[in-house]
Parts: structure tokens; C-alpha cells; sequence
């Protein structure tokens, strides 16, 4: 029974889940646990460290029902970029005004830090040219300052700030060290050459952690997938359900286990990394990019060395909203609630109705008529790196039935799709090949979904026939701090299966040119003239 499977542990923005893996990459067994989502106001979002971790537990419960706790030979975490407080103890401090210690979080998607991230990147430090050069609200120095500022207090008692995937690292074995992935993605640890930058931090107005020696970011940082400590707590391990000194390895962000898990499919040409783009889709949306060297692309963060494949240079792109622009469109529509009752009568999202609806059609694409969506609700990541981008929607009639909002449905996923192709656009120009996109996530399971992406982008897409690709990369990090694989690489290769291939259709390729060119004339009109109060 000994050391036949692994665990991944992928915490989303909404649920923490679990999966039992097999050594070649097989899912056994997955189970999932919502998890609790503060918003006060529009630019908050805050969690409770308290409750994820309770949240993980119930589904690795449940996860294992059945299965012996000692054929696991290996857990992984991953989770999403957002900052953890903790205070003397590892006891949690309250991120907000309103003193719940229990809202220890904030989250990736919380723009509070907006004003912060305007001023740090108006020092133009070096630093910043390892984050496309212009630092955004949803990483982590913003946020510090902003705690520092706003909330003193938490600020000053605060023992440790960790990202959340290195806090659960921390959570199930005691050890404070953090991935490689994690400090260098979202929070300026340059990994290319081993150290923080002081300069950076006294620069900014954090010259108190550069004093303290960076005791509260990490001072020990380890590669994805290193063994942490000595395995499980005897205590987290009674939590989980799994036996003491279980091996655990270091970390990743969400979307990084998502690449990690996909990006070597097989299906077109051989299995590799390079040149290749993960595409993780959900409420968000991640592009994951590895190259050689290091590669300087405006507007997409990096290039960081080692933060998903061992050994090459990472370029991460995406869009703030993507799963929950489609959403935030359509709900927009007098028809949406009464097409959401019939959705779920067919036990589907009103996105996954509308999908199959819009699917029935010979040329989808067409349906959109002359709609035209730009989904930057919550600000553009990539390539413009502007959080305060607000969306648009052009072409509205007075249409108030279903067929117009299957049409609003195709035009708000034609935006994404277009948005993609920006980044890819933007890559290329770096030097950067991209000539396979590798989707995964739980907004891109309709074919629909993939067809349109292909076509937007004209670029081909795989889609794996591994179910999870997330939990599949958690896993590998598992499979690697056990020592069953020798490295990431190899687990990547030898758990990663076969995909579906999607090719742009090239009949379509005119519509798409003369729509992608509305499209982006309206993203720089509404850039140009953001109205705002000041």
C-alpha cells in the first residue's frame, strides 16, 4: 500500500479542493469545500485563514474516504496569490477596519492597494522590470504598504506575512519557508540572482522589513516541490486525515499548478514547455509562458526564473476578470434570471446554457451581430497592466429576449478570446513562440469555449484529458518532495497525459480580424477618457 498516491490541494477564490493522484497522474478520488468571501465594498476582498484551512481539511477528508492514509506518499499545495497576517503565535490580525481578526486575508482580486501601486512604480526601480515593468494592486509590496499605512497597528504586531500557499505549507509542517514561485511572482524576491533587493523596499517606504533582514517575507526560499520540514505535523496530520511525516512539498500559486499540470500534454508534437502557453480559465484568467532566457515583454509580468518549470524563465499574463466577466455581462440582461431558472432546471450555469445554445448554430461567432464586449470589469493585467481599465459594451439594441442574450453570451467570450490574443500579440513581439495554447479551468469546459478561443487567437489550443489539471500539478509537488520523481520535470513528464486538439478555423479568420479591430478601438477610447473624479 505504501506510496501509491499523492495529494493535490488547489485553493481557488471560492473553494478549497482536494485529489487523490496516482503516479501516473490518474485521479482517484477529488472532493471539494467552499470556502467564505468577504466584499465590503467594491475594491475589498478579504478571507479567513481559519476557515481555508478548515476548508482543505473536510476535503481531503473526503477526498480519502477509503483509501489507506499510508499509500500516501506525498501532499502538494497550491493556492491563490493573496496575503496572509499573522501575529505572534501564527494567531490572525484583522486586514480591514473593521477588527475581525478572523479576516486575516486579502485577497488577489482586492484593488484597495491601487494608490499604493501608482506610487511605487513612479520610483521606476529596477526591480520592476521583473514585473513587466509596472507593478500591480494584486501583488503583495502594495499591500504591505498599504497595511502599513491604513492599519499601523496590524502592521506593527504582525509576525509573519506570508502568501497563502506558503502559509499552508507553514500551517501543515511548521516551516516558514517560502517558494520560489510565490515571493518571486508577487513579491519582487529576484530568483534569478538569490536575494531581495533592500533598496527596493527603503525606496518605496518598507524599509522596516529590508531592516529586520526580511524575517517576515522569508528568509529561507526553496524550488517548488522541496520537501518542507519534516513532513506533517503530528497535529496537521490529525486534521487532514493523513499519516505523520507525509512528505510535503514547497508551493505554488494557483495558476502556476495549473501550467505546471497541463502545459506538457501530448497531442501535438512532443511534450515540452517551451513555446507553449497555459491558459488557465476561471473566475480569472492566467497565461503562463516559459522561455530559455529571460525575456522582457511590457505589461506582462516577469520574466522569473524557476517560478513553474525548474530552470527556465516564466513571462505570466492574464485578464482580472474572465469567467467572472462572462458572468458579471449576461447578468446584466432583463432575460438573465429567467434563462438562469431554465439552466438550472437542465442542472447548468446560465454560461454553460447559453454555451450550448450558441453551439447549435453553423457559425457561432456571427451570433454577436454588432456587439462588442471589452470585459475589463476589474482592470486589465495584460498587456496593459492598468487595474483602473474599466469595460465596455457597444452595440446594445433594445432586443430584450433570449436571442439577444445568447448574442451578449458570444460577445462577452469573443472580448476574452480577444484579450488572449493581445497577450499572445504582445509575447510574440518579445520574441516569445507561442504556437500552442494549453487551456485548463473550469470556465473553459465548453466546447464552445475552446473552439472560440482557437479562432480568436488563431492560434491552436489542447485541452487535457486529465480532468484537474490544477490538483494534477499540486500533486507533482507532492510526487517530488517524496522523491518519487528526482525533480519537477520528470514528474511533468511522467504525469501528464494526452489533450484534444482545437484548430482555429480559418473560414472565420476575416470576421475575426474586422472584430478584434472594434474592439480594441473601443478599449483605447474608454483608456483614454476613464472619466474618473479626479
Amino acid at each position: 500500500m505504501q506510496g501509491r498516491h499523492f495529494i493535490g490541494v488547489d485553493v481557488g477564490t471560492g473553494s478549497a479542493r482536494a485529489g487523490v493522484v496516482a503516479a501516473d497522474g490518474r485521479l482517484v478520488a477529488h472532493a471539494k469545500r467552499d470556502i467564505r468571501l468577504w466584499q465590503d465594498a467594491p475594491l475589498i476582498a478579504e478571507q479567513s485563514s481559519a476557515d481555508i484551512w478548515a476548508a482543505v481539511c473536510g476535503a481531503v477528508r473526503e477526498a480519502m474516504a477509503g483509501i489507506d492514509p499510508a499509500s500516501v506518499a506525498g501532499i502538494g499545495f497550491d493556492a491563490t496569490c493573496s496575503l496572509v497576517v499573522l501575529g505572534p503565535g501564527g494567531q490572525p490580525l484583522p486586514v480591514g477596519p473593521h477588527g475581525d481578526t478572523a479576516r486575516n486575508i486579502i485577497v488577489w482580486m482586492d484593488h484597495r492597494a491601487t494608490a499604493q501601486a501608482r506610487r511605487i512604480n513612479a520610483t521606476r526601480h529596477p526591480v520592476l522590470d521583473y514585473v513587466g515593468g509596472t507593478i500591480s494592486p494584486e501583488m503583495e509590496t502594495p499591500k504591505l504598504l498599504w497595511l502599513k499605512e491604513m492599519l499601523p497597528d496590524t502592521y506593527r504586531a504582525a509576525w509573519q506575512f506570508l502568501e497563502l500557499a506558503d502559509f499552508l505549507g507553514w500551517k501543515a509542517t511548521g516551516d516558514l519557508a517560502r517558494s520560489a514561485c510565490t515571493v518571486t511572482c508577487k513579491w519582487t524576491y529576484l530568483a534569478h540572482e538569490n536575494r531581495w533587493d533592500p533598496g527596493y523596499f527603503r525606496q518605496v517606504g518598507l524599509g522596516d522589513l529590508a531592516d529586520d533582514g526580511f524575517a517576515r517575507i522569508g528568509t529561507r526560499i526553496v524550488p517548488p516541490g522541496q520537501p518542507l520540514g519534516a513532513g506533517l505535523t503530528a497535529e496537521a496530520a490529525a486534521d487532514l486525515g493523513l499519516a505523520p511525516g507525509t512528505p510535503v512539498g514547497a508551493g505554488l500559486i494557483d495558476a502556476h499548478a495549473g501550467g505546471l499540470g497541463s502545459v506538457a500534454v501530448r497531442g501535438q508534437g512532443e511534450p515540452r514547455a517551451v513555446g507553449r502557453m497555459a491558459y488557465i480559465l476561471g473566475t480569472s484568467a492566467c497565461t503562463m509562458a516559459s522561455t530559455e532566457g529571460p525575456t522582457h515583454i511590457p505589461g506582462v509580468w516577469g520574466p522569473y526564473h524557476s517560478a513553474m518549470v525548474p530552470g527556465l524563465w516564466l513571462n505570466e499574463g492574464g485578464q482580472s476578470a474572465a469567467g467572472a466577466a462572462i458572468d458579471q455581462t449576461i447578468a446584466l440582461h432583463p432575460a438573465a434570471l429567467a434563462m438562469r431558472d431554465e439552466a438550472a432546471a437542465l442542472g447548468l450555469s446560465l454560461a454553460d446554457h447559453l454555451a450550448t445554445l450558441a453551439a447549435a448554430h453553423d457559425q457561432p461567432a456571427a451570433l454577436a451581430g454588432r456587439l462588442t464586449v471589452v470585459p475589463d470589469f476589474n482592470g486589465n493585467r495584460a498587456p496593459f497592466a492598468d487595474p483602473e481599465a474599466r469595460a465596455v459594451i457597444a452595440g446594445l439594441g433594445l432586443d430584450r429576449g433570449r436571442d439577444s442574450l445568447i448574442a451578449l453570451y458570444v460577445a462577452a467570450l469573443l472580448g476574452v478570446g480577444y484579450g488572449l490574443r493581445q497577450i499572445i500579440a504582445a509575447s510574440r513581439a518579445q520574441g516569445a513562440g507561442v504556437d500552442l495554447l494549453v487551456l485548463s479551468g473550469g470556465a473553459g469546459r465548453h466546447p464552445l469555449v475552446r473552439q472560440l478561443l482557437a479562432d480568436c487567437t488563431g492560434t491552436p489550443l489542447a485541452t487535457p484529458h486529465h480532468p484537474e489539471p490544477v490538483l494534477l500539478g499540486a500533486a507533482m509537488l507532492g510526487a517530488a518532495a517524496a522523491g518519487t520523481y528526482p525533480d519537477l520535470a520528470a514528474a511533468m513528464a511522467a504525469m501528464t497525459g494526452g489533450a484534444d486538439i482545437f484548430t482555429p478555423d480559418e473560414g472565420q479568420s476575416a470576421l475575426h480580424a474586422r472584430r478584434f479591430a472594434a474592439f480594441e478601438a473601443l478599449q483605447a477610447t474608454a483608456r483614454a477618457h476613464p472619466l474618473t473624479e479626479d
